[in-house]
């Protein structure tokens, strides 16, 4: 796996949830769900590929 575009995603996750957790208030009820269920799938899966890039 390519350590740079894995880097890249993890940043770039982490990111997109500090901004959904700054922003919360502003969204409305439906759009919030969807971008919490989503964010939350993202970070799993960001920690996923880092524990899978150690093992490697």
């Amino acid at each position: 796996m390519n350590n740079e575009s894995l880097v890249i995603y993890v940043i770039v996750v982490l990111c997109m949830g500090a901004v959904l957790v700054m922003s919360k208030d502003k969204m409305p009820p439906r759009l919030k769900r969807g971008m919490a269920l989503t964010a939350v799938i993202m970070i799993a899966l960001a920690f996923v590929f880092i524990i899978y890039s150690m093992l490697a």
